[in-house]
């Protein structure tokens, strides 16, 4: 067990879902209610288990390319995903019906992103451009953002102000927007190297970010003085995912080293390192109101269940595993 100060003790179970281990996973989701993981994979495929019953519910091709992005739209019982084709697809996620399909830019889509509570969804390119989507004006696009510089690698929506989301770009640069402006709003530069990945975070009343990078290293932003408050250092290649937990105080980073690492959210100190020999880390997915995160890598999807309690002063990490399942 890791000792560290200032934490409750928090028991980790993993458990390894059913998967075909050639294909590579780009993208996770978690549906708000449903306890389903959507999975997105580099065969061109995306996949819904059920978490409980550990099986797989649907299966269904989305394209010949990768689909690196795909998010639940569970408003409207919709999943949408973005291709290396230059498509954006939504799907009744039911029926497997095909909502819609449009060729939404002019190079590989790397993320989508759905709003909270407006009918919108941002997509970011290799083209280097940001759109938005409105799925009430029959997906037309309303707003195209310029002023990266290499490909787009992440858009994220800010959980405090619903007309401003913040992306991660091979630039080495985050960049936070106004829906309603074409240009960024403000740009974080601190990276030696591309940006993969940001998440939001709130501490309090104030908001951060994290992001990911190609230098090895996560930085955590206020994003209010628009500087970078601390480092994390450990990974020994690119970090390829960041996640911050919505329910506990935990930082999540991912890497193509093959690293879980698990951090403090409040002292930034590294409290655990998990590695499951699935190759490298690309995706991480948690939710508000689940103590449940996802984690999608090269050979499968494991999913970490986190239960806080507090042990007579006793505070630390421990971290099980239950048996891998595979097809």
């Amino acid at each position: 067990m890791t000792r560290l100060s200032h934490w409750d003790e928090l028991l980790m179970s993993s458990l390894i879902f059913p998967t075909i281990q050639s294909e590579r996973v780009k993208s996770v989701d978690l549906h708000p209610k449903e306890p389903w993981i959507l999975a997105s994979l580099y065969s061109g495929t995306v996949c819904i288990w059920n978490y409980h019953s550990q099986e797989l519910v649907k299966s269904f091709k989305v394209a010949e390319s990768p689909v690196r992005s795909a998010k639940f739209i569970a408003c409207k019982q919709w999943v949408v995903t973005g291709a290396d084709d230059k498509f954006i697809r939504i799907f009744d996620y039911n029926t497997m019906e095909k909502i819609a399909e449009f060729e939404a830019h002019t190079d590989f889509i790397r993320s989508v992103a759905v709003h909270p509570t407006l009918p919108y969804v941002l997509s970011a390119s290799d083209d280097m451009l940001i759109k938005l989507w409105d799925w009430e004006k029959g997906w037309e696009c309303t707003q195209t953002f310029k002023g990266h510089a290499h490909y787009v690698m992440q858009v994220a929506f800010s959980p405090k102000d619903a007309h401003t989301f913040a992306s991660a770009s091979l630039d080495g640069t985050i960049k936070v927007w106004n829906l309603s402006s074409p240009a960024p709003d403000f740009t974080l530069d601190g990276h030696s190297k591309g940006v993969n990945c940001i998440d939001y975070f709130m501490r309090g009343s104030k908001p951060y970010l994290i992001s990911g990078s190609d230098d090895h290293t996560a930085k955590v932003w206020d994003y209010q003085a628009k500087s970078c408050v601390q480092t994390l250092e450990g990974h020994t290649n690119n970090v390829s995912a960041v996640c911050v937990h919505p329910e506990l105080p935990l930082i999540i980073t991912g890497s193509e080293d093959g690293n879980v690492h698990i951090w403090d959210g409040a002292t930034y100190r590294l409290g655990n390192t998990l590695n499951y020999g699935f190759e490298r880390v690309w995706a991480f997915g948690c939710m508000k109101g689940s103590n449940r995160v996802v984690i999608g890598y090269d050979k499968g999807t494991i999913m970490i269940k986190v239960l806080s309690s507090h042990s007579g002063g006793s505070m630390g990490i421990r971290v099980e595993e239950q048996e891998k399942k595979e097809c």
